[in-house]
């Protein structure tokens, strides 16, 4: 089931070329695919979504996800996989006032740093051998401090950074400044990671989240066997942005149904046990007919706001 919606905790997460959606895809000829960046909700809900051509790591298009999403829930808690983030992004996101939380898939390649190089860190010295350079960003902090302004009141958009911060082989001193600020919270993060098991499960259970959302949109995009046809940038949105809306309407309706269902077994006396509800999620779809002839005819009970009649867990012929 949903989490409260108090808790105002969210993620994105992506599919491309190597699996998903955009490893079906036809764009361009074989093996060619789009990316599909999707802003998630801790209540399995999509909240935005950007397509773009071909498979891109390290993107700072999630910053726009972010940023350009058009509902009135504020994320604090940006939960991503392991291969969408950066210095640079660890920068941004620290700047902007969000915790941001990959997975790290493999944390014995990952650099410790550390500010003073004098410092005694204990049975930690050993790793963190690599200092942060503070003369990289101490000139640049109020350009810093003014770019995360102007994303966060929407003067400048987040798509339109990656002409001006260069991630490649020459980046510009700002974008290194940004990458060094990163690093901080990047050493902080893992350190974090690897000494919190709740995080960890955390962020592994936002994840799955994500993949069963996919999981279903799978299902639902099965006319064109997940392929997107347009060659256009306009009608691939188009099209995977009605997905989206389908899959929220799915998640909807069953959570509306289960929620009721469960308040029904409470009234007859049937135990519903906390721990089982938690496991719940609005993302089945095993009962949703994918094939065959829409009907789009309201039932006269629908209509009225009502809801169709439960089956009774007493029936043996269920």
């Amino acid at each position: 089931m949903p989490l409260p919606a108090s808790e105002s905790l969210f993620f994105f997460y992506s599919f491309g070329g190597g699996g998903g959606l955009g490893r079906w895809n036809a764009l361009r000829g074989v093996g060619k695919g789009v990316t599909w960046y999707n802003l998630l909700s801790n209540q399995f809900s999509g909240l935005n979504d950007i397509t773009v051509p071909g498979t891109l790591r390290d993107s700072l298009i999630l910053l726009a996800v972010v940023l350009e999403q058009q509902t009135n829930l504020q994320p604090t808690q940006i939960m991503t996989d392991t291969g969408a983030y950066s210095d640079v992004v660890f920068g941004l996101f620290r700047l902007l006032g969000y915790r941001f939380s990959p997975r790290l898939a493999d944390v014995g390649g990952t650099r410790f740093w550390r500010i003073d190089p004098r410092a005694d860190y204990g049975l930690l010295n050993t790793v963190s051998a690599h200092h942060i350079n503070l003369q990289k960003i101490a000139p640049h902090w109020d350009d810093m401090l003014r770019l995360a302004g102007s994303l966060k009141l929407g003067r400048v958009p987040a798509t339109g950074i990656m002409r001006t911060l260069p991630a490649g082989d020459r980046p510009t001193r700002l974008a290194q400044a940004i990458a060094e600020y990163g690093r901080i919270d990047k050493t902080l993060h893992t350190l974090t990671y690897i000494d919190d098991e709740a995080k960890r499960r955390a962020t592994l259970t936002q994840l799955n989240r994500g993949e069963g959302r996919h999981s279903v949109g799978r299902a639902v995009f099965h006319g064109k066997r997940g392929e997107l046809r347009q060659h256009y940038r306009e009608g691939q949105e188009d099209q995977l942005g009605a997905l989206g809306l389908v899959l929220n309407m799915i998640a909807l309706w069953n959570t509306i149904y289960m929620e009721a269902a469960l308040n029904q077994l409470r009234e007859e006396g049937y135990p519903v046990l906390g721990g089982d509800v938690r496991r719940l999620s609005p993302l089945l779809h095993e009962h949703i007919n994918m094939l065959g002839r829409y009907s789009f005819s309201m039932p006269d009970a629908v209509a009225k706001a009502e809801l169709r009649p439960f089956r009774s867990p007493a029936d043996t012929d269920l």
